[in-house]
């Protein structure tokens, strides 16, 4: 404000800015005391920022080899970056070798460290060489390389020790050697293989998201239909299921697939459709789907498979929010039953089934009961949720609560060694070290005794995570400390006595892992596909064509995979509802106008319509809404089975008879063969019109008066025809007489005379009526009459 009010010319007098300053004075005076006092920052990391350590980013992209021997040559070679204003000179790029540790814990406490530490970190090598960088500005970076043979970095005796890489030089402000930046790593040492190895178990998983929908086409193989072509990405060369499986296929691992990864891909090895808004395009991947399995039948040859539950069902979510939905545990057994099956068809291959894994292995009383309701008695759990307060690593497989069930909990530390962005080298080459050198520090714990271990990483590794947990995997290929063995082994091995046994108690489990569960809505949406689905099922001649794909697809909406996509999942749930009830609403009754019933009886056609492209089965239901009026076999409603066939119509024809006169209100059911309603029903109206004796009888009269005037008509035609002969024969003889004889006296030739009572003469040839007159008298019955 005070710029601009400069800029306008109109900022304060000189004798107001002298006050202005004078009370910044004087309030800011005690906040900058106050903050002079209270510590802004622990001690540790007041050194840090009073040397400036922070001042270089030293990255270490490689370190070869990862477990070196006696005789290899370290290389490190990486990357300082100045991050701070001024320009740094006189700089040297050296080695730090610290002392060797002697605890999992230690390793930790490093790990967390970020600037350079006097009183903790080593001083440089000696006898190591340098890089000097005699000038690097602000924002620049500088490579370097160092390499040093094993025998001049100090390691006494086997173990796990610090190797730090720091950048020391000086600023245009502060002319003197300081450390402007320092990174850590580990360098695990074992020259000679340990007596005791400790047994360590890699679970590689295949895991995808879920991608088929509940729709097929209508051709006979049901070729399934893809909600997206998206899994093709992952297949293809360089994606990560390829990188898996190439990875995998020269790795000591025990793969654990989701078999409705293979069932997916193996659809696509076969032809499948895509999902292009309405319509369903061919899939252009199949190749890609058949090079990938063909790739990963030869990297499991001989190995141990672990099948998961169809579609990977998330049993956490199952235990806490869809156990008390009715049919919910159902769906669990049936995604079990499916799994061997389906790994054995298209892997030809025989996998365990009976593991359940829940998501991060946090389990608590519930998971544990639900995860095994369905056959698997040994669980995948995780340290940081099966805690030992124990000195040492023990052995992963001990009896969990009860004694029924096996955990196998795998080391936290181990299995989370690779999670976050693998991407950048130096945070896959810090992974890769602290991985080695965990692994190390556990043998090393009880080196008289050997414990078995097991890692289960991230359940969908990236391709950057894949290849390094591979590089990790290599480096212990001297097996100089461990040795690899199968899960299933591993869940044999002896437990430790003193190793936890107790089950975690529901408070103990992850809030941030319960957020992300499904909600109770995700079970209860399945119940009513399941529902929908059984009823449907009853009435079709070929239900496999629609039970097994509605329920897989019920099965992928509870995959563990739909966490943190809440709106994804509920999308899937409501598509895979709305494609079942267009199926069902693909046989119904025709709708039908109202009818108009004549006479005692006759009958009423009812149409049903299936849509559908097999034949379907069901009863059809006709019922009067007034039996006394109109009755269908003398009962209230009637019943006739159905059979259409598939895209066809058929009219149903019920008899029915009428008492009454009026309209009756007719309803018209389907239902399946149990007595289960199926579809809506249709109402219409039929209007009863009888025929009763007395209107016979009015008939009848009608008829005979038009036969009566009919033979009137032809009597009085026959008397006018009689009439007129008569006249022209008397015209002929008067006419004779007339040429005899005069005129008679008062009278005129062709004149006729007057009748004496003053009516008019009488022409002899006017006809008779046909009709008389009309009278007022009441007409007779059946007689039509004109008012």
């Amino acid at each position: 404000m005070a710029e601009a009010a400069d800029i306008q010319g109109t900022g304060p007098s000189p004798a107001r800015r002298w006050l202005r300053r004078t009370i910044t004075i004087a309030v800011g005076a005690p906040l900058l005391a106050g903050l002079l006092q209270a510590p802004a920052t622990s001690p540790a990391s007041a050194a840090e920022d009073a040397t400036g350590s922070k001042t270089v980013d030293v990255s270490l992209d490689t370190l070869a080899p990862s477990a070196p021997v006696e005789g290899d040559t370290v290389t490190v070679t990486g990357t300082v970056t100045n991050r701070g204003k001024k320009t740094i000179t006189d700089a040297t790029v050296d080695l730090r070798v610290g002392p060797r540790m002697t605890s999992r814990s230690e390793i930790e406490q490093v790990t967390g460290r970020s600037g350079y530490r006097s009183d903790s970190d080593p001083a440089p090598l000696d006898e190591a060489p340098a890089v000097e960088i005699p000038r690097l500005g602000a924002g620049l970076s500088a490579d370097f390389s160092l390499s040093v043979p094993v025998s001049e970095l100090g390691l006494d005796e086997a173990g796990v020790y610090q190797l730090g890489v720091s950048l020391t030089g000086q600023t245009s402000d502060r002319r003197y050697d300081r450390v402007l930046g320092i990174e850590r790593t580990f360098v695990p040492y074992q020259p000679e293989a340990t007596e005791k190895k400790t047994q360590l178990t890699y679970l590689w998983p295949l895991i995808s998201s879920s991608h088929i929908s509940a729709e097929t086409a209508t051709d006979d193989q049901q070729t399934p239909v893809f909600e997206d072509d998206a899994l093709a990405a992952e297949l293809k060369p360089g994606g990560r299921l390829d990188q898996m499986v190439s990875l995998g296929k020269d790795l000591p691992v025990t793969w654990v697939v989701d078999p409705d990864l293979l069932a997916s891909v193996d659809a696509m090895a076969n032809g499948y459709r895509v999902k292009d808004g309405t319509l369903h395009v061919p899939g252009p991947n199949q190749v890609v789907a058949e090079n990938w399995l063909n790739s990963l039948m030869k990297a499991i040859e001989g190995r141990k498979i672990v099948a998961l539950p169809f579609a990977d069902p998330d049993v956490a979510s199952l235990a806490h929010r869809g156990k008390d939905v009715p049919g919910s545990l159902g769906h669990l057994q049936s995604a079990t039953a499916l799994a061997a099956m389906t790994v054995e068809t298209v892997l030809h291959v025989q996998p365990a089934t009976d593991f359940a894994w829940p998501a991060d292995g946090a389990v608590d009383p519930s998971i544990v009961a639900v995860a095994t309701s369905a056959g698997a008695d040994k669980v995948i759990a995780r340290s940081d949720s099966v805690r030992d307060d124990l000195a040492y690593t023990p052995t992963a497989a001990r009896p969990l609560g009860n004694g029924n069930t096996t955990a196998v909990v795998s080391d936290a530390l181990l299995s989370t060694a690779f999670e976050g962005d693998m991407v950048r080298a130096e945070n896959s080459t810090l992974a890769v070290q602290e991985f080695l050198s965990q692994s190390l520090a556990v043998t090393l714990e009880q080196p008289e005794d050997q414990r078995s271990i097991v890692v289960a990483p991230q359940r969908v590794p990236t391709v950057a995570q894949a290849q390094t947990m591979a590089a990790a995997l290599h480096g212990l290929s001297g097996r100089r400390w461990s040795q690899p063995i199968d899960l299933l082994a591993a869940a044999k091995a002896k437990p430790d006595p003193d190793a936890s046994t107790a089950v975690p108690s529901s408070s103990r489990y992850p809030k941030k892992l319960r957020d992300r569960e499904l909600p109770v809505q995700a079970f209860r949406d399945m119940k009513t596909t399941r529902d929908e689905l059984d009823d449907f099922k009853v009435i079709l001649s070929s239900e496999d064509r629609v039970v097994t794909p509605f329920g897989n697809a019920i099965n992928r909406e509870m995959s563990t995979s739909w966490r943190g996509q809440a709106r994804a999942a509920a999308l899937y749930r409501i598509n895979v509802l709305e494609y079942l009830q267009t199926l069902t609403e693909g046989v119904q009754l025709v709708d039908k106008s109202d009818l108009t019933l004549s006479g005692r009886s006759a009958t009423i056609p009812v149409t049903v319509q299936n849509k559908l492209l097999q034949d379907v089965h069901l009863v059809l239901r006709l019922t009067s809404s007034n039996k006394s009026r109109l009755n269908l076999n003398d009962e209230a409603s009637a019943e006739l089975p159905v059979k259409i066939s598939g895209g066809h119509s058929q009219s149903v024809k019920f008899n029915a008879s009428a008492t009454v006169n009026g309209q009756v209100p007719m309803t018209a059911q389907l239902y399946t063969e149990d007595g289960t309603p199926y579809g809506q029903p249709m109402t219409f109206t039929v209007k009863v019109s009888e025929i009763t004796a007395t209107v016979m009888l009015v008939i009848a009269g009608g008829v005979l008066l038009l036969v009566l005037a009919g033979v009137r008509m032809y009597s009085a035609r026959k008397r006018v025809a009689a009439r007129n002969a008569e006249a022209e024969a008397a015209e002929a003889e008067t006419e004779a007489d007339e040429t005899e004889t005069d005129a008679e006296p008062g009278t005129e030739a062709g004149v006729p005379t007057e009748e004496p009572d003053g009516g008019e003469p009488e022409q002899p040839s006017d006809p008779t009526p046909d009709t008389g007159p009309e009278s007022g008298d009441p007409s007779g019955a059946g007689e039509k009459v004109d008012r």
